[in-house]
């Protein structure tokens, strides 16, 4: 049994994300693709969308279309499925979704009926493919009309669009690039590479690699960790159990102090003390390197799920784009800040014209409000010059003492560190 630190388990889980030392930040966009397992995709855009903002992140200020070519490339390098959520994933996973594939198959809904029209559908993309939507006759429709009681992002697809998003799910079409933010389609059997289509996987051989993956990108992860990351439940979290138990996920049982216990399994056998686990290379040496000071995607995997990201950094962190404004605390789209392995604050980001806006700008507790005063206007300009503004505004700062010092580092640096961008 290996017993770690909270304090040893952060900085391996920052390591293994891509967040301290040159190493694990190598091979660029793809590099960071593969380490990190799953990009989330979301359809808010801020600064920029979610998955280039992982990207920017762990690389710096990599340009932006070239982010986007690395993930959405002829031929493809990547493709869209149902991960933690809908993400980004190497095309070489392809195999190991089989489960899921298959499982959507079985169930033959996707939030609505699926509609007899799946199978012209179908049919259309092997003639005109690779095709959008808009190729389909549109996404949406007003379904209130025929009496409908629910509307929104999801009710109101059209039949077009329920089909070929079925026709993904089940793996007969695949998204492997987008243009303008709408998603592709194609034949799997013309996008995916045959050998990677040919193979098989049965259900528990995939959840096991599934979990392996999942466990490298996170570094140390208990059991909700990694179903929080695969998204499996029922039989498939048997199948996860199973492959932590037997070490098929290649795993190795850890104790982290400070973290809650584990739940014991029912007919678990082995040592009940173990509260994670972690992947055996992630153990081998002391994470070295220096640490990424920037802003976070509250979409990061870094920090997406809630009570993993309160465990590790003491961040209680909710995404309120959704809540109504006179109820916000942190702003429409905070952004936690990294600094030194640790959250130092967070930002509430818009940008008007060449202007970067802080609307709002919070600090966590620290020891160092100095230090955290300076990593805030570093990944304030960096952010800035990323998006191409060439001067940052500050709104509001929640606390008081932060306000004087941040606002006279802002001013002591009126430009980017490297020049306007």
């Amino acid at each position: 049994m290996t017993d770690l630190t909270a304090d040893e388990a952060r900085r391996i889980i920052l390591r293994a994300q891509g967040f301290l030392g040159a190493r694990s930040r190598s091979g660029g966009v793809r590099g960071m693709l593969r380490r990190v397992g799953a990009v989330q995709l979301d359809t808010i855009s801020v600064l920029a969308r979610s998955h280039e903002l992982v990207a920017y992140a762990r690389l710096g200020a990599i340009g932006r279309a070239a982010a986007e070519r690395a993930y959405w490339r002829d031929p493809a390098q990547a493709f869209e499925y149902w991960c933690h959520a809908a993400c980004i994933l190497p095309l070489e996973h392809w195999p190991l979704y089989a489960f899921r594939r298959r499982a959507y198959r079985e169930r033959r809904y996707r939030w609505h009926e699926v509609p007899p029209t799946v199978d012209k559908i179908l049919e259309q993309v092997r003639q005109d493919g690779p095709i959008t939507t808009t190729d389909l006759g549109g996404a949406r429709v007003d379904r209130r009309a025929s009496g409908a009681t629910q509307a929104g992002e999801w009710w109101d697809w059209s039949d077009a669009k329920i089909s070929i998003e079925y026709l993904l799910d089940i793996g007969e079409v695949v998204c492997t690039r987008r243009v303008g933010w709408r998603r592709v389609y194609d034949l799997a059997e013309r996008a995916v590479p045959r050998d990677l289509l040919d193979r098989e996987v049965t259900d528990a051989e995939g959840v096991a690699a599934l979990t392996a993956i999942a466990g490298r990108s996170l570094g140390v992860a208990t059991r909700a960790d990694l179903v929080d990351f695969t998204r499996v439940t029922g039989r498939y979290a048997k199948f996860l159990d199973d492959a932590l138990e037997s070490g098929a996920a290649g795993l190795t049982p850890v104790r982290v102090s400070g973290w809650p216990a584990a739940r014991a399994r029912r007919g678990a056998t082995g040592d009940g003390a173990a509260n994670a686990w972690a992947d055996p290379a992630a153990l081998e040496g002391e994470p070295r390197g220096r640490h990424r000071t920037t802003l976070l995607s509250p979409f990061d995997s870094l920090i997406w799920e809630r009570a993993r990201a309160e465990r590790v950094f003491g961040l209680s962190h909710r995404l309120e784009a959704y809540v109504p404004k006179h109820k916000r605390v942190h702003g429409y789209f905070a952004m936690p800040v990294l600094a030194g392995g640790r959250i130092v604050g967070r930002v509430d980001p818009a940008r008007e014209g060449s202007v970067f806006v802080a609307r709002q700008v919070g600090f966590e507790p620290g020891p160092r409000p100095a230090a955290a005063v300076e990593a805030m206007r570093d990944a304030l300009w960096e952010a800035a010059s990323w998006v191409g503004c060439t001067s940052v505004r500050v709104e509001r700062v929640t606390s008081p003492e932060h306000e004087g010092p941040l606002r006279a580092a802002l001013t002591a640096q009126a430009e980017p560190p490297d020049g306007p961008a």
